[in-house]
């Protein structure tokens, strides 16, 4: 993708832009209309005015002067309804262009592998969707189409001065290559300050959203103090960037003014004695006053306009780019998994994070459909890695995963994962109703599917007493409810999708007791003539598993079930032993 580094701004990237208007362009070319009325209009009002003091103030004509004013005031009007068209048609291009930018670039976060999420920050994806977009919408509402405006009216203003008075019109241009100078050096300067704030938004927005999403650990280790001096410093530097935005500012616009000043005071010197002279006349010196005034306004006005401009780019360069890096999910596959048996074979599977650090290696077995089987092992020995590529989160190096027979990749993705559910360690609950969270907004869940499943899995009693029922609010990550709570929702979103296969990684690992009763129970319900692997430190929860696979170091070290295991005497037997050990202890 093209990059704006080095340039004004990158055409490519605004051409890009640019096809997000092609739905709006009658709106866009209206607009673009009533922008170049607008610039028509402008020297307009100086010429009446000029007209005015000529033929009807210096003869003493009141009538004629009546006349000329209620011209004046229609010139206004035209131009105020002309403005107003304007700032509705541009605010309105800006709005739904991000509308639909918004929109494809969500979409296409949605799409991504999850590998691009594991080394993205949340507070950057954020910032892409929310404030850049909003600085795109700047382009169309106070960029483009008025700088097009703003240079064909100095074009007009110029043409017109020359063509009253050659001599004024030079007299009063001379400070015109200075300000042009002084406004390139502000153009550039300022396009470096103004990715340096995109930046440090996007630094501010992730340092944000992660500290507070962690606010309980940051509380219980008492680290207030020391995240408060972090924020501090990266406030700071925020601070320091849109400091340094408005330092240039400070400079560039009363240079403007000086030179302004400046060219209005050789008017009325030299335009004076050419009065005196009456080389021109009275009204002319007054309309040349005011056109210097509206040549220097769109020319100061162009500088900043240029400005909006590449901080649009610099978002669009952002935005875009985020869209490039990620890689898509591979969907090529064609088969539609419509009800699947869930006969499962890993075959030679070879998977890496990174480039030949091996996390499975040559994995191979089988789950006959209706079967549980269970993978234990120590943190990192590849048990939820497993899970994952089943899912097509991530793709193998090496091997075949196949699901009744058939190669996962030739399944359309999302119809294999719909048949798939997973019930996670670390419960991820909606800010939403229990209703929602369940369903996750599938309309084919029924109502009485959904208390079904609160049943089967023990929490429908709680559930009727919460306010609300099931329309309870748990708030962003269901705080509101505890861990046990959460987890069973969660075993209640599993069972009420009715998947094909089951897969529990550490499903009880947060679970007290009593819960941890219910989720044993609605364990046996959920799993009966499914497909199920369950992951598990707890290894009692694993005891009735048909099979279970013993891996260390990516590799399958034993398998068999609970009474084979055992007497094998191996990993699987000594890390038993060492758990019934600690309960006994614990019991004690």
């Amino acid at each position: 993708m093209s990059s704006v580094s080095g340039k004004a701004f990158d055409l490519n990237l605004l051409r890009r832009t640019m096809v997000y208007v092609r739905p709006f362009k009658k709106t866009f070319w209206t607009t673009t209309i009533v922008a170049v009325a607008i610039s028509v209009f402008a020297p307009v009002r100086p010429w009446i005015t000029q007209y005015a003091l000529d033929n009807y103030v210096l003869k003493k004509d009141l009538n004629g002067l009546a006349l000329i004013t209620a011209i004046l005031v229609g010139v206004l009007i035209i131009q105020f309804i002309l403005q107003f068209i304007y700032t509705t048609l541009t605010n309105f291009l800006g709005q739904e262009v991000i509308l639909q930018l918004r929109k494809d670039l969500y979409n296409r976060l949605l799409e991504f592998k999850l590998s691009f999420f594991d080394k993205t920050a949340v507070g950057t994806m954020v910032t892409r969707l929310v404030s850049d977009m909003e600085t795109i919408a700047d382009i169309f509402s106070d960029g483009l189409i008025l700088i097009i405006s703003d240079l064909l009216q100095v074009i007009i203003i110029v043409a017109v001065m020359l063509f009253i008075s050659p001599k004024l019109a030079l007299i009063s241009l001379v400070t015109i290559p200075v300000l042009l100078y002084a406004t390139r050096i502000f153009q550039i300067k300022i396009k470096d300050v103004f990715k340096e704030v995109r930046t440090q938004v996007a630094r501010l927005n992730e340092f944000v959203q992660e500290h507070l999403t962690g606010i309980r650990i940051i509380q219980v280790f008492n680290r207030e103090k020391e995240e408060y001096k972090k924020f501090d410093e990266i406030n700071l530097t925020h601070r320091k960037a849109n400091i340094d935005s408005v330092w240039y500012y400070s400079i560039f616009f009363p240079i403007v003014e000086i030179l302004s000043a400046t060219s209005i005071a050789l008017i009325v010197w030299y335009g004076g004695g050419e009065v005196l002279r009456s080389e021109v006349t009275f009204g002319v010196l007054v309309a040349f006053i005011q056109y210097i005034n509206m040549l220097f306004r769109p020319i100061r006005e162009l500088a900043d306009k240029f400005n909006t401009l590449q901080m649009g780019m610099v978002s669009s360069e952002r935005i875009f780019k985020l869209m490039d890096e990620g890689q898509k999910q591979d969907n090529r596959g064609k088969i539609v998994a419509q009800k699947i048996k869930g006969d499962i074979v890993f075959e030679n599977v070879w998977f890496a994070y990174k480039e030949n650090e091996w996390v499975l290696k040559n994995i191979s077995f089988k789950i006959e459909s209706g079967k549980m089987i269970a993978l234990v092992g120590v943190t990192g020995s590849g048990k939820t890695t497993i899970i994952s590529l089943l899912n097509r989160f991530y793709e193998i190096q090496k091997g075949r995963i196949l699901i009744d027979g058939i190669d996962i990749n030739d399944y359309e993705l999302h119809s294999l994962r719909s048949q798939i559910a997973v019930v996670l360690q670390d419960v991820f609950l909606f800010s939403d109703s229990i209703h929602n969270n369940i369903t996750l907004y599938d309309t084919s869940i029924a109502v009485n599917d959904v208390e079904e499943a609160g049943k089967q899995v023990g929490i429908h009693n709680f559930i009727e007493n919460l306010p609300k029922s099931y329309n309870f609010n748990v708030m962003e990550r269901g705080t509101l409810l505890s861990a046990g709570q959460r987890q069973l929702i969660s075993f209640a979103r599993a069972y009420a999708h009715k998947p094909s296969i089951l897969i529990l990684d550490e499903a009880t690992s947060n679970i007290d007791s009593t819960h941890e009763a219910l989720i044993n129970k609605a364990t046996e319900a959920i799993t009966q003539n499914r497909t199920s692997i369950v992951i598990a430190h707890r290894l009692a929860t694993v005891k009735r598993a048909d099979v279970i696979f013993v891996l260390q170091n990516g590799e399958i070290a034993e398998a068999g079930n609970h009474n084979e295991l055992i007497q094998k005497n191996g990993i699987y037997s000594q890390l038993y032993y060492i758990q019934f050990k600690k309960h006994e202890n614990t019991l004690a």
